[in-house]
């Protein structure tokens, strides 16, 4: 039997939290008031478990790429600390386990829901799209930005264009994250051949594509604000950390011989999207009336 640990390291723990942090943030916006606790509770524990499945058929996927990787070559299936079939019992338990919480405990629409965008990431990205096209990321970029819609529907039960305009924010978001890396670990990726735009279209076309997709980003970020979704304190939130991601963002397409930079902004991307979301549950909260507690 492999160790908890091995497991648990197929998950992707880190990237699990920044989902359950967006989804949980939906859940919370979605409604005037405090959500029933159990309610968020179960929604966080299905789709966690969902995300976690997600990433062992994501490592169980890319296997024989990690091994190449140094970024992930240490991973437990390369290490063979976890053979491919446990780990794909291991994801089938998370993801059955997971999508009944949400069936049984929250509602059908999150179950499905979730479910999709589970075959969006596990198969659709991982086993075509990663290999198949340059835009891999921005296509197979719907199925990491659709957590908040997740955790609006488990409270409300739809999906409100206020819980699409999160979507579109992470959907954003996602490009110029991972390009940064990308160009970060650019001689890793050419020699596995996945076709990352910055193997397939070159460093400096990459660079121009993070340096507009920064600015749709920070353009988009204004959006919550504008449809009344959000108020002074988001936006001053989202110009100030959208602002510090666009002088990454120019001093990548500015410095092309420092790698450094892309890895800098790569790693300022995370903290940023954590903390746009804790700024918008700030915001809802100190807006509500005392009413609403």
């Amino acid at each position: 039997m492999p160790a908890l640990s091995d497991l648990l390291g197929l998950c992707k723990l880190k990237v699990v939290a920044l989902i359950l942090l967006t989804a949980v943030v939906g859940m919370l916006l979605s409604v005037p008031y405090i959500p029933d606790y159990a309610l968020v509770l179960n929604a966080s524990i299905g789709i966690g478990l969902a995300s976690a499945s997600a990433a062992v058929f994501n490592h169980i996927v890319d296997e024989k790429i990690d091994l190449q990787m140094s970024r992930t070559d240490q991973r437990p299936l390369p290490q063979q600390k976890v053979s491919r079939n446990q780990a794909l019992v291991w994801g089938l338990f998370l993801g059955i386990v997971g999508l009944s919480i949400l069936y049984f405990l929250v509602n059908t629409i999150t179950t499905v829901l979730t479910f999709i965008s589970l075959i969006g990431y596990a198969v659709v990205y991982t086993m075509y799209l990663k290999r198949a096209t340059p835009q891999n990321i921005v296509i197979g970029g719907a199925a990491g930005a659709a957590p908040p819609v997740l955790g609006w529907a488990a409270i409300t039960g739809d999906v409100h264009a206020h819980a699409l305009l999160l979507f579109l924010i992470v959907f954003v978001w996602t490009p110029p994250h991972f390009w940064a890396l990308a160009i970060y670990r650019y001689e890793e990726y050419k020699k596995v051949d996945v076709p990352m735009l910055p193997v397939t279209h070159g460093i400096p076309y990459t660079r121009v594509q993070i340096l507009l997709y920064t600015v749709l980003l920070l353009l988009v970020t204004l959006l919550p604000y504008l449809t009344g979704m959000s108020g002074a304190i988001y936006l001053i939130s989202a110009v100030v950390l959208g602002v510090i991601f666009l002088i990454y963002a120019i001093k990548i397409y500015t410095r092309p011989d420092d790698p450094k930079i892309a890895f800098a902004t790569f790693l300022y991307s995370v903290n940023y999207l954590m903390l746009l979301f804790i700024a918008l549950l700030i915001d809802h909260y100190l807006l509500l009336p005392l009413g609403g507690f």
